[in-house]
C-alpha cells in the first residue's frame, strides 16, 4: 500500500500526509525500502539517509499530531544533488579532494526545503565537481539510466534524474551551470527547470571561497528543482525561490506567484521552434520527435509557431573559457597536485591549460553579444523551444558522442542546446517529448525571454496536459512501459 504511494507525485503525497490518511513515517520507510529493493541497480544515491530521514518524518508526524500546520513539502521525500551542501550530511562533490566533506551548513535551498518540512533520504550522484554533463566520477559507481541499465542518466545531476525516473523519490535537487538540471530531466524522462539567474539563491555552493572547485561557475550556475511533473517543481519553486543576503545575484520573486502560473491562459502567443540552431549536429530520431511535439504544442494551443534559428553560433570554446575564469585554478591546481591520478582526466585538462588573459575577456565579450542577440530575438516571440540535447541517452563512461548524424563534432557538442542559457540567465525547462524507437526518453526545451519564469512553467504545464508522461515507467524498474 504506502510503496504505491510512492508514484503519486509530491503534491499528492504532501496532501495525504497533511490530512493523516498516512503519516510521514509510512511514506519514508517505503522510500528506504524501494530505494533497498532499486537503487543497487540504477547507483543512483551516494550517500543515503535513511535514519536522518526516519527522525525527519517523526518529526513532522510529531508537528501534526500537536496541532500544528505543516510546511508546503509535509513529509515529501528528497534528494539532493552531492554538488550541494547539506549539514551534517557527507557532500563530496565526486571528488577525493571532499571524500570525507562534512559540511556544517546547508544550502540555502536544502535549508528552505527541510524548514518546509521535506524529507531527505540522501545525496545523488554527480561527476567531479559537475564538470561534466554526465555522470561518473573518480569515488563511486556511474548512475544508470533507469530506462536502459547500459546508458548514461545524463549529469551534471545524474543521481537526480536516475532517482526520480526509478521512482525512489517524486522530488530532487539538481543544480545547472550549462544544462545540469535540463540534461538528465530529458534523458530520465522527468521535468526539470533553471529558472532564472538570480530566482533561487546559492550559498555556500560557488560562493565561498574556502572551498576550489566547490566555489565555481559563479555567473552560470542555478540551483533547480527536478521532479516528474511541473506541478511538483512549481511547489518546489514557491519553497526555493526568493533573495537572500549571502548571494548578491539573487533577485526578488514578487513578480511570480508559482502555483497560479500552472494556468496561466496561453492564447495568442507568438513560438520561434529551431531543431538545429542552425548549426547542431541533431541525430534524426530527436529531430523528428521534438519537431512533432513543437508543432503539436503550437497547433493545440492555437500558438503561431515560427521555425526559425536564433542566430546562436557554436559558443563552446566560450562556455570552456567562461567555466575557467570562474574556477578557483590556483586552487583546484594545488588539489591536483596532491591528487594526481585520482582527479577525473577531463578536469584535470582543464586545470594543465595554460589559459591566457585575452581567452576570458574575449569569451566575456562574446557572452555580452550573445545576451544581446538573445534579447533582440526574444522581442519578436514568447517563447523559443528546442531539443534538450542532440542525442539520445547514449553508454555510460564516456563525455559524449564524437559523432552524430554522420558529422565529426567534440564529445561536448551534443549539449549545445543548453549552455547558451547559462550565459544569458534566461528561464529554461526540458519537458519530456517522447521516446526513440528503442525506448528512450527525449527532452524539449523550452526557454522564456528574461525573467518571463512564469510563462515558462506555465507553457511546461500545458504541454504536460497535451502529452502527459507521468504514467510511462522504465522495464529496468519492474514496471511494464506503457
Amino acid at each position: 500500500m504506502f510503496d504505491a504511494l510512492l508514484d503519486e507525485d509530491a503534491t499528492t503525497l504532501a496532501a495525504l500526509i497533511r490530512s493523516g490518511d498516512v503519516s510521514a513515517q509510512e511514506v519514508t520507510q517505503a522510500a528506504i525500502d524501494r530505494m533497498e529493493q532499486r537503487d543497487p541497480q540504477i547507483q543512483a544515491f551516494c550517500t543515503a539517509t535513511p535514519q536522518l530521514a526516519l527522525q525527519q518524518a517523526a518529526a513532522v508526524d510529531a508537528k501534526r499530531a500537536r496541532g500544528e500546520s505543516l510546511g508546503t513539502l509535509a513529509g515529501v521525500p528528497l534528494a539532493v544533488k552531492d554538488l550541494i551542501c547539506t549539514a551534517g550530511v557527507k557532500t563530496t562533490s565526486g571528488s577525493y579532494a571532499y571524500a570525507d566533506f562534512v559540511p556544517d551548513e546547508d544550502d540555502i535551498t536544502v535549508e528552505r526545503l527541510l524548514a518546509a518540512d521535506a524529507v531527505l533520504l540522501g545525496k545523488t550522484t554527480a561527476p567531479e565537481f559537475g564538470y561534466s554533463g554526465v555522470g561518473h566520477n573518480p569515488l563511486f559507481p556511474s548512475p544508470r539510466n533507469p530506462w536502459d541499465l547500459s546508458k548514461t542518466p545524463g549529469g551534471s545531476s545524474a543521481g537526480s534524474g536516475a532517482a526520480l525516473a526509478a521512482r525512489l523519490c517524486p522530488i530532487a535537487l539538481g543544480s545547472d551551470g550549462g544544462g545540469s538540471v535540463r540534461i538528465p530531466a530529458a534523458h530520465c524522462g522527468v521535468f526539470g527547470l533553471k529558472a532564472s539567474m538570480g530566482r533561487v539563491p546559492l550559498w555556500p555552493g560557488c560562493r565561498d571561497e574556502r572551498y576550489p572547485g566547490v566555489s565555481s561557475w559563479e555567473s552560470l550556475e542555478h540551483i533547480g528543482p527536478m521532479t516528474r511533473s511541473v506541478r511538483d517543481s512549481a511547489l518546489m519553486m514557491s519553497v526555493m525561490a526568493g533573495p537572500d543576503m549571502r548571494d548578491r545575484h539573487s533577485i526578488p520573486c514578487n513578480d511570480v506567484d508559482w502555483l497560479a502560473a500552472l494556468n496561466k491562459p496561453l492564447g495568442g502567443m507568438r513560438i520561434a521552434f529551431s531543431a538545429d540552431f542552425g548549426y547542431i549536429a541533431v541525430d534524426p530520431e530527436v529531430r523528428d520527435i521534438v519537431t512533432h511535439a513543437a508543432r503539436r504544442f503550437a497547433r493545440e494551443l492555437g500558438a503561431e509557431l515560427d521555425e526559425v534559428d536564433p542566430g546562436i553560433a557554436d559558443e563552446g570554446a566560450t562556455f570552456a573559457a567562461l567555466v575557467a575564469f570562474e574556477s578557483d585554478l590556483s586552487g583546484m591546481r594545488n588539489m591536483q597536485a596532491e591528487l594526481g591520478s585520482r582527479m577525473s582526466p577531463h578536469l584535470s585538462a582543464m586545470l594543465q591549460h595554460d589559459w591566457r588573459a585575452e581567452t576570458f575577456t574575449d569569451a566575456n565579450t562574446t557572452r555580452k553579444k550573445l545576451c544581446n542577440q538573445m534579447w533582440r530575438f526574444m522581442q519578436h516571440y514568447d517563447l523559443l523551444l528546442s531539443p534538450t540535447l542532440a542525442v539520445p541517452p547514449f553508454p555510460l563512461n564516456m563525455q559524449g558522442p564524437e559523432i552524430i548524424n554522420g558529422r565529426m563534432v567534440r564529445s561536448d557538442h551534443w549539449l549545445s542546446f543548453c549552455f547558451p542559457f547559462n550565459f544569458t540567465g534566461q528561464p529554461a525547462a526540458s519537458v519530456p517529448a517522447g521516446f526513440t524507437a528503442s525506448g528512450l526518453p527525449i527532452g524539449m526545451q523550452i526557454v522564456g525571454r528574461h525573467l518571463d519564469d512564469g510563462l515558462v512553467l506555465a507553457a511546461s504545464a500545458a504541454f504536460e496536459r497535451i502529452q502527459p508522461w507521468n504514467h510511462i515507467t522504465p522495464v529496468s524498474i519492474g514496471v511494464a512501459h506503457d
